[in-house]
């Protein structure tokens, strides 16, 4: 503990995030606990209540400054007006490629299973926000190519949630760089969006496909049965 007393309030206070994230990254909110984060700091569990009133306290703070600097980086790269589409699919999927990259134990912090709180500072409210960004940005392009604009912030968080659940992937697989997986992700997000049909629908599962395949297969099975019947009669004539 001799180190302890050498470090001013603030430098002790930035060691305990640092510690906090790294811990709270590799083994997620609820196994790690105070005796452990003071153990690793090398100080007395009181110096961790003094400054966030416990785990939970500085797992708030960690995840809080974790979001802003995501949530900083994002509304930077989508602010610029009049995006051409495929731009935004591509600066948000670098963006939030890059976060990962440069911060990993952050980011292993927003995505692991956190204890039950304020709701509004979730990663998924943050997600939430960006989605809703994207969306009103994909609405003006929907209009123009005259597609159903109620549709685009559905399309924004199918955009935003595939970039994140493939970065989760990437994050243990670094087999790829940033921006070839960027480049993946636009493939699929891009082509899809640029196809897109007005009215889509589902061809071979769901209510209207069962209901359009058993109309087909009745039409066909009628189709046989007539088929029959004309090859029954010239038979019937060369046996009489």
């Amino acid at each position: 503990m001799a180190n302890a007393s050498r470090m001013s309030s603030y430098q002790r206070r930035e060691q305990l995030i640092r510690i906090g994230r790294s811990l709270f990254a590799s083994k997620g909110f609820e196994a790690v606990s105070v005796e452990e984060i003071a153990a690793t700091a090398k100080v007395s569990k009181p110096i961790v209540y003094e400054h966030f009133g416990g785990k939970e306290g500085l797992y708030a703070v960690v995840v809080d400054r974790e979001m802003r600097t995501l949530t900083d980086a994002l509304f930077e790269a989508l602010s610029t007006e009049k995006l051409h589409p495929r731009q935004i699919v591509e600066r948000t999927t670098l963006t939030l490629l890059t976060y990962i990259e440069e911060n990993a134990e952050g980011f292993q912090v927003l995505v692991r299973d956190s204890p039950t709180t304020d709701p509004t500072s979730s990663f998924s409210s943050l997600l939430g926000d960006v989605s809703t960004r994207v969306g009103e940005i994909l609405e003006e392009w929907f209009r123009r190519q005259k597609l159903p604009a109620k549709h685009a912030p559905y399309y924004a968080q199918m955009l935003v949630g595939m970039t994140v659940y493939t970065g989760q992937y990437w994050a243990d697989q670094r087999k790829l760089s940033k921006e070839q997986l960027a480049a993946l992700i636009v493939n699929l997000a891009w082509n899809g969006l640029s196809r897109m049909e007005a009215k889509p629908q589902l061809r071979f599962e769901g209510a209207k496909a069962a209901k359009t395949a058993k109309s087909t297969a009745s039409t066909n099975a009628a189709g046989a049965e007539d088929a029959d019947g004309d090859c029954e009669e010239p038979t019937a004539d060369v046996g009489a």
